[in-house]
């Protein structure tokens, strides 16, 4: 790979941004748990270190802390993101203390020089997510920036290579935070840059052949890019017939999506893809599910049973799933905070057919835009490489309460209504995932002179690059009010349309 930036997890929810960001500036960056012994990762080409923002204080005895002299013996720049920076004051002598204020979100910061900020206005607003902070810095650390309740927002001591930023840079709240690790990237480590995922095709398909070697394979196939590249990768990577695509349809894809998959897969990519209707299978065991996180484990064992099935029909001993970095953040690999699970990240029962060797991943290092990077360069219609994402459990995440059929029935043709008009309006193109979700909520109404009880729909549209970060699509007003219409007029049971305008964080693009 060249020029290397490793990057030390401390459990924190956007340290895989981190990584996305060193990748944009062309710099191949890996992400490891803190605790990795560094004679596994310190080699020649290792450029600098960044530690990772995270849950914990670092004055707990509990907490995840280097060993002393760690940081000086890394022998490159190190730079501490939030508790990173505090774990870079504690370890050189310096003095951590809970904040009488906390910080969380949109700040005004002010830096006083040095080389993080080269190039960015004196005043810009960062983000901010902290309540502990450096009170005392370590002897020989400058401070080089504040906010007005942090008096040493950023610190750094050029002559041991280390540096701070209690801020998140990694993240687009931040005004010029791409801005602060290129200046950290090519300005203190000294990388070059030219790393990109797309280059990297041909090792990951001799990554594919190593690992299956003659074996067969079934592939999980949802219509989504992430599978749709995973797959192609492996009809490239292995001889004609080890691969069975195997689609599922669990009852809880959108209004005609089925059909719609079976017929791209057929005409553009030429793959072996089978069809398999679960649906009442998946209702039956999600009848009377309430709860979020039990939704999303019951289709991911189910989703394991069925390509077992298909896998004993083939001889296939090996499951290829289209994981990607944010899959796994979220599901809290690395240490970090479950958000919600995954169905495709260990997601596997333990007396499951696959063993965790036989779990085939080829972009589990990757993120979205690497995903579909890959995926124009391996030559799939933009059209299919420039989908929507759509969750693996599928409506089962929008249909908040229990899931009936009637239910389904009626967020399918409200989605179908919303999908319809933003693209009449020119609109699809420009967001990053748009849907529709039954809140499970009744509300009061009047229809036809008389009073109504029926539900609220709530439309969601964001824009983003990552999936780790979000903004609501300020979507038109008479577009929003022309969806509304037509979903009170065209399906029964709904009254009532909401639209979301929730970003990320706080909340998240799904509603479960």
């Amino acid at each position: 790979m060249g020029e290397k930036i490793i990057i030390l997890d401390f459990g924190g929810q956007y340290n895989q941004l981190i990584a996305r960001r060193v990748r944009e500036l062309g710099v191949y960056c890996e992400i490891l748990p803190w605790n990795r012994p560094a004679d596994q990762w310190r080699e020649a080409d290792l450029k600098g270190v960044i530690l990772t923002g995270g849950p914990n204080s670092v004055y707990d005895p509990q907490s995840p802390r280097l060993e002393a002299g760690a940081l000086e013996s890394m022998g490159v720049p190190v730079l501490g993101i939030c508790y990173g920076m505090q774990l870079i004051n504690f370890l050189m002598g310096g003095q951590v203390e809970r904040a009488a204020v906390s910080e969380y979100g949109h700040t005004e910061l002010t830096h006083r020089g040095g080389v993080l900020f080269q190039g960015i206005p004196q005043q810009s607003v960062v983000f901010m997510n902290h309540t502990d902070y450096v009170s005392r810095p370590p002897q020989g650390f400058q401070v080089d920036a504040f906010t007005r309740a942090c008096p040493a927002a950023a610190f750094s001591c050029p002559e041991r290579g280390l540096y701070g930023v209690q801020f998140h840079p990694e993240v687009n709240h931040t005004q010029y935070g791409r801005q602060v690790l290129s200046n950290f990237v090519f300005g203190v480590c000294g990388c070059r840059g030219g790393y990109r995922a797309q280059d990297q095709i041909q090792a990951m398909l001799a990554a594919i052949r190593a690992q299956v070697g003659g074996g067969k394979v079934v592939a999980g196939l949802s219509g989504g890019v992430d599978s749709s590249v995973a797959c192609v990768l492996a009809d490239r990577a292995l001889d004609k017939g080890q691969l069975t695509c195997v689609f599922v349809d669990h009852g809880l894809l959108r209004q005609d999506e089925a059909r719609q998959v079976m017929d791209t897969y057929h005409k553009n990519l030429g793959l072996n893809v089978i069809h398999v209707d679960a649906s009442q299978r998946f209702l039956d065991a999600l009848a009377g599910v309430t709860e979020p996180e039990r939704k999303r484990k019951i289709i991911g064992e189910l989703f394991v049973r069925v390509f077992e099935e298909e896998a004993r029909k083939t001889g296939a001993a090996y499951l290829l799933q289209g994981t990607i970095y944010p899959d796994r953040i979220e599901s809290g690999m690395n240490g970090s905070a479950t958000i919600k699970s995954h169905h495709n990240v260990g997601g596997l029962p333990k007396d499951s057919l696959f063993s965790r060797d036989r779990i085939v991943e080829p972009l589990a290092g990757l993120f979205k835009d690497e995903v579909r990077a890959v995926g124009e360069r391996l030559g799939i219609p933009r059209a299919m490489v420039w989908r929507q994402p759509f969750p693996g459990p599928g409506l089962a995440v929008r249909c908040i309460g229990q899931l009936t059929r009637e239910k389904l029935d009626i967020l399918r043709r409200c989605d179908a209504i919303y999908l319809e008009e933003l693209e009449k309006a020119g609109l699809s193109e420009k967001i990053w995932q748009s849907f529709a979700v039954l809140t499970g909520v009744n509300t009061v109404g009047v229809m036809g002179d008389g009073r109504t009880y029926a539900g609220c729909v709530a439309l969601r549209a964001v824009t983003s690059d990552d999936a780790m970060t979000v903004e609501a699509a300020e979507i038109p007003y008479p577009v929003l009010k022309k969806c509304c219409s037509r979903i009170i007029a065209e399906v029964p049971g709904v009254n009532r349309v909401v639209y979301d305008i929730t970003s990320k964080p706080p909340g998240t693009i799904e509603w479960e």
